[in-house]
């Protein structure tokens, strides 16, 4: 296995869960971060998402990547490139083959917080680019963004459409930190889903097939498993709808039944009522302006936005001041 550089052990993790079920699930209305989706078998479903004919985001941003790496590699001159929640770094080789033609990039550096996921990344882009130094931080990019390695001439991607995970206060902070560990000409390239037809955002969330609803029971799933839970989780629907007045897509599961469900790791018994819903994921949509105004009020410029021709999704490159 690489060599990892770990802030974030599997016995954090575990607090970690079990601090975000006991307030998500006692809390009214019920909610879960989204990060608890990603277990092994989580993580296999959303990449089977990302091939639905539905689910636009992934094609998209990786046909904006293609078009527009050469270039964002030629303004930043990056030589150290860090990903934020790198995954299997796929689309992140159309950024390193682009920064390793103009002959600047020296360092990657993926960040996830899967020591198991971001090891098999390491190992195969090591194969891949042997001249390269490749450094995997297994970390948290709620909490250890100060810990980022390099200085000075850095690219940072957060790709993927994950901001929108974020509500706007946490997004304001997950922003003014990351503004605060880099230093002035520093660039962050910022993937973001833009608001568009409700008819076309909300099946890349409730796709025909239902891998999408798959997806989401698989945080149940996660519980069971992880704190002992007794979630039946074949009672709870796949709920996904367009909120008009925030403009972000709300993932939910929809108990079909009243029933009690225990958590002995955390200790609590949680009870559901009948269509009682506990949100799991949003996906904020943005408009140009909006984003613009969140990263200058960070400390952001805006210096470069591309977009696909429908005005889907969009590529920002902004640079610290």
């Amino acid at each position: 296995m690489p060599e990892l550089d770990i802030h974030l052990d599997e016995t954090d993790r575990s607090a970690q869960l079990r601090a975000d079920a006991y307030a998500g699930l006692l809390a009214a209305p019920k909610w879960l971060p989204p990060k608890w989706f990603y277990d092994a078998r989580g993580s296999d479903l959303f990449e089977e998402i990302t091939r639905l004919p539905e689910y636009y985001p992934t094609k998209l941003e990786r046909d904006l990547l293609a078009a527009q790496a050469d270039r964002i590699a030629a303004i930043t001159g990056a030589r150290t490139l860090v990903e934020l929640g790198s995954g299997s770094s796929e689309k992140t080789r159309l950024l390193l083959d682009a920064l390793h033609r103009r002959g600047d990039l020296a360092t990657f550096v993926p960040l996830d917080v899967s020591a198991a996921a971001l090891a098999d990344a390491v190992a195969l882009l090591s194969a891949d680019y042997p001249q390269l130094r490749i450094e995997g931080v297994v970390a948290d990019f709620h909490q250890h963004l100060k810990l980022l390695p390099g200085s000075g001439d850095r690219l940072v991607a957060f790709l993927g459409g994950t901001i929108g995970n974020l509500a706007p206060a946490e997004r304001a902070r997950f922003l003014a930190e990351l503004r605060a560990t880099l230093e002035p000409g520093e660039w962050l390239l910022l993937g973001a889903g833009l608001v568009t037809d409700p008819q076309v955002m909300v099946p890349a969330y409730d796709d025909a097939a239902g891998v999408t609803a798959e997806f989401n029971r698989n945080v149940l799933r996660v519980l069971n498993r992880e704190l002992d839970a007794d979630f039946d989780v074949e009672a709870f629907e796949h709920v996904a709808v367009w909120d008009p007045e925030r403009e972000w897509i709300e993932m939910r599961l929809r108990a079909a039944r009243a029933m009690s469900v225990t958590l002995p790791a955390i200790g609590v018994t949680i009870e559901f009522a009948t269509g009682e819903e506990l949100r799991t994921e949003i996906s904020a949509k943005f408009r140009r302006d909006l984003l613009a105004e969140e990263l200058a009020a960070a400390g952001f410029n805006l210096r470069h936005w591309w977009t696909d021709p429908a005005g889907r999704f969009s590529l920002s490159l902004a640079e610290t001041g």
